[in-house]
């Protein structure tokens, strides 16, 4: 019975941890364009990790989470994939590319994570999770399609969100192999911190903090930061670290398939954009490979879809 209520609340964990980076990572599009209004990006990015990595570092260290050197130096690693290079590139790239046109390059993380992983042996390429990549690509292309004049973007905004989802599922492949903290709080806040301080260098450099005007900043991108930091990073990201230790990378990150059905149906309900029949097809084609996908996973013996974590016997 111990056994069985384990296994249950495991369960539960799962399904609340990936409604979290589906649903709330989705809306995190519409926060970042309202706060980046009267905030800089890249202070924007780095104030939303300052106070997401610094909330989670003081409840880790309240529950006797101490950091070792070596767990300072894997969250620098991790913390320039993920926020450095990927949130701030996204965060600054939202300036020139349209919402959709920037859903559907994001989109690209679960083929990158797939090549990646392997050529390291972390995953494994069938027909089946294959297909379900392209097809999810699809979904979103349907989803986009009206966003994707060239008129309405920039190839450097462009190339930016290409480069910030190719770090990122880079940091996904090199993360388990580092000596990561254990503690799941600690997991998360200490690369939030590492990457925020790598933001505010950038931000310095870049003049952005010269360029503020904090008596102008409007509530609007005030309520989008504050939205960002509780929950696209404190909940999200703290979810999203729990689900890299016990599921497929790749399944993980089908996360940005469903993020923009999730934006389209916000500007719906909050902005009155219309919804249309192209919204029921690619939200037809996202289900299905998410389907395809932890099908793929699941007859790939090596690869684990959603099990118990395995961590490396070097983490500490």
């Amino acid at each position: 019975m111990p056994l069985l209520r384990r296994d249950s609340s495991h369960r539960l964990w799962i399904v609340l941890s990936f409604l979290s980076t589906y649903l709330i990572w989705g809306s995190t599009y519409l926060a970042i364009r309202y706060a980046i209004e009267t905030i800089p990006p890249l202070v924007t990015v780095a104030i939303r990790h300052s106070l997401a990595g610094g909330v989670l570092f003081i409840w880790a260290w309240k529950r006797g989470f101490r950091p070792t050197t070596r767990n300072w130096v894997a969250g620098a690693i991790v913390g320039a994939l993920f926020f450095f290079i990927g949130h701030g590139s996204l965060h600054w790239a939202e300036q020139y590319v349209t919402s959709g046109l920037a859903a559907l390059l994001i989109a690209t993380e679960p083929m990158f994570i797939l090549l990646l992983g392997s050529l390291t042996g972390k995953e494994k390429i069938n027909w089946m999770n294959s297909l379900g990549l392209v097809v999810g690509l699809a979904g979103v292309a349907i989803l986009s399609a009206e966003g994707l004049s060239l008129h309405a973007s920039n190839w450097i905004g462009m190339g930016a969100v290409l480069l910030g989802s190719l770090a990122w599922s880079a940091g996904v492949i090199v993360s388990p192999k580092l000596p990561m903290p254990q503690d799941s709080i600690g997991r998360a806040a200490v690369p939030l911190l590492c990457g925020a301080v790598m933001l505010h260098v950038a931000a310095l450099l870049t003049g952005e903090y010269h360029q503020v005007k904090w008596h102008a900043v409007s509530m609007k991108s005030w309520l989008g930061l504050g939205y960002l930091v509780v929950f696209g990073s404190i909940v999200t990201f703290t979810a999203y670290s729990w689900l890299l230790e016990h599921c497929s990378p790749t399944l993980v990150a089908t996360h940005t398939y469903a993020n923009p059905v999730v934006a389209v149906l916000l500007g719906w309900w909050l902005a009155g954009e219309p919804v249309s029949m192209r919204l029921a097809l690619s939200t037809s084609a996202i289900l299905a490979a998410i389907l395809l996908i932890q099908r793929g996973e699941r007859v790939n013996p090596e690869v684990r879809p959603c099990s118990e974590p395995v961590r490396d016997s070097s983490a500490a």
